[in-house]
């Protein structure tokens, strides 16, 4: 992918960081850049003001509870400030929508998952119709070795935390490269790429194909950034979204921004 290599000569200085510094200094600086473009495309004065008035409509209807009359009154009124707002702080959404978009991609290809290492056991599912019976074979290359048999039975079983009537497994260890490994039932050939390396790249784990074989699935530890003890939710997006409310809230105060 072009952008991602793109991005990854833009970010090689926060590849020299620990993880979850890279994550949050990133997070910073998507912060700062939306609050800089909200800042500098949008009538700051009237923002501000709409802003006042929504408050003021709120707290003026919480007077009204009693007087539903002119309590629906003040809600429309809240309610057209409202639109008007949010109207306005459409434009720097559109204008930093995109770049955004692709910067997590980027992450969700660098961060999500550990990498496999040269020599690291792993192994590779591939799911199947409900309907299929029987065994299944898997293809290496050179430099990819299978632990135990090639071929193995499809039957009922758990990956990826989700369970399935009928799959088949494998273990895999291998060099340092980028490897096709090809699963075949029947007549029927389905490829999945898998990267070996000593860095922090991989290819996403999951690849969707059309068949009797419904996927493929190449097994990666997933990265937890700040462990709590009792959840792994705390990966890269985890981390990123409560970094990013906290530098969000404080620049706009710092900055003014409404």
């Amino acid at each position: 992918m072009a952008y991602y290599d793109f991005l990854s000569i833009v970010f090689a200085p926060l590849m020299k960081l620990p993880t979850v510094w890279a994550v949050v200094t990133l997070s910073f600086l998507i912060s700062l850049i939306i609050i800089l473009v909200t800042k500098y495309t949008t009538n700051q004065e009237m923002m501000k003001s709409l802003k006042e008035d929504m408050k003021l409509h709120q707290k003026q209807m919480k007077e009204l509870k009693n007087n539903p009359a002119k309590m629906m009154e003040m809600q429309k009124k809240a309610m057209e400030a409202n639109m008007k707002y949010m109207s306005h702080s459409l434009k720097p959404t559109l204008i930093t929508l995109i770049p955004i978009f692709f910067i997590f991609g980027w992450m969700n290809a660098t961060f999500a998952y550990e990498s496999i290492k040269p020599g690291q056991e792993f192994n590779v599912y591939a799911i199947f119709d409900k309907n299929v019976n029987g065994e299944a074979e898997i293809t290496v290359p050179e430099g990819i070795s299978v632990i135990g048999g090639t071929k193995a039975t499809i039957t009922a079983g758990t990956t990826n935390k989700k369970s399935y009537e009928k799959m088949a497994s494998w273990a895999l260890n291998g060099n340092e490269g980028e490897h096709i490994i090809e699963v075949t039932y029947g007549g029927e050939k389905q490829q999945h790429s898998v990267l070996i390396t000593k860095g922090d790249r991989y290819i996403q784990p999951l690849k969707q194909t059309k068949g009797a074989i419904k996927s493929l699935f190449v097994e990666h530890k997933k990265k937890v950034l700040i462990p709590i003890g009792f959840r792994d939710w705390l990966g890269w997006l985890g981390t990123y979204i409560l970094s990013s409310i906290a530098f969000t809230m404080t620049l706009r105060k710092i900055m003014k921004v409404y």
